[in-house]
């Protein structure tokens, strides 16, 4: 049996691990022929060297979603190499250092946080858009995290990032429904991932304080947000536009 997205071509940022990894696979095993972007060249070629094994397509890229040249060079090679983008996951993003008061955290890091998590998800839009009018036809979900949707003491930069990723998405959106473009973000709670296990070893909090924080009990996996971003790029989302949607065991429901 052919799957949902047989020949269609997906992109994927940030897509050398976590959600990423596990979304470009998602994709894979539903028939669509990936384009892996991420500034990791190594674990971007075992993402596509695990889709391969299993019998798919894949091509990576080494990309910076912060450096407009290259984010349209990543367009631009997926449709030189697929001959189309039906679907784009801009995933590619960072925490920032976190436990910081806004007075404390410095202008550097400040900038960093909102280059890569939200103009990155701007640059990208900025080239997935137009191939995909050109098409009629297209969909974008961008990674905007439970940090989209409420706040969080400690960590103002990245907060700010993604409540712009959700504002970014539902502005889009209404913008390019009508033709033919849905735009919608996910928004995942606690996930294990590499950047997960990175903020567990610096000591900020622990895996029971982070688990305190999920009603369903337990830390989400990557391989549930990615059903969630393959299900809003496929037809069953057909009539949903501008949703940023939690995937957060009920953390938002509290």
């Amino acid at each position: 049996m052919a799957g949902k997205f047989e020949g269609k071509i997906a992109l994927v940022t940030g897509g050398a691990s976590g959600m990423g990894r596990a979304t470009a696979i998602a994709f894979a095993q539903e028939g669509a022929k990936l384009m892996i972007a991420d500034r990791d060249r190594a674990g971007g070629e075992l993402t596509v060297n695990t889709i391969k094994d299993a019998g798919g397509q894949a091509s990576f890229i080494e990309t910076d979603v912060t450096i407009s040249k290259q984010v349209e060079a990543m367009v631009t090679r997926t449709v030189e190499i697929y001959g189309s983008l039906d679907c784009a996951f801009n995933n590619a993003g960072i925490p920032g250092r976190m436990g910081l008061k806004v007075a404390d955290c410095s202008e550097e890091d400040w900038a960093r946080v909102l280059a890569i998590n939200l103009t990155g998800v701007f640059l990208c839009m900025k080239f997935e858009i137009p191939q995909m009018l050109k098409q009629g036809r297209g969909s974008i979900v961008n990674n905007a995290s439970v940090g989209a949707l409420v706040g969080s003491p400690g960590a103002a930069p990245y907060v700010v990032s993604k409540h712009g990723v959700a504002g970014l998405t539902k502005s889009a959106a209404l913008e390019y429904g009508k033709r033919g473009i849905r735009i919608n973000a996910v928004c995942p709670g606690f996930i294990h991932t590499p950047m997960l296990d990175q903020a567990l070893q610096g000591g900020g909090m622990s895996e029971k304080q982070m688990i305190s924080f999920e009603p369903i009990g337990r830390i989400g996996k990557a391989e549930e947000v990615a059903k969630v971003v393959v299900f809003l790029c496929s037809e069953d989302a057909s009539f949903v536009i501008g949703l940023a949607m939690p995937v957060d065991g009920g953390q938002v429901a509290q």
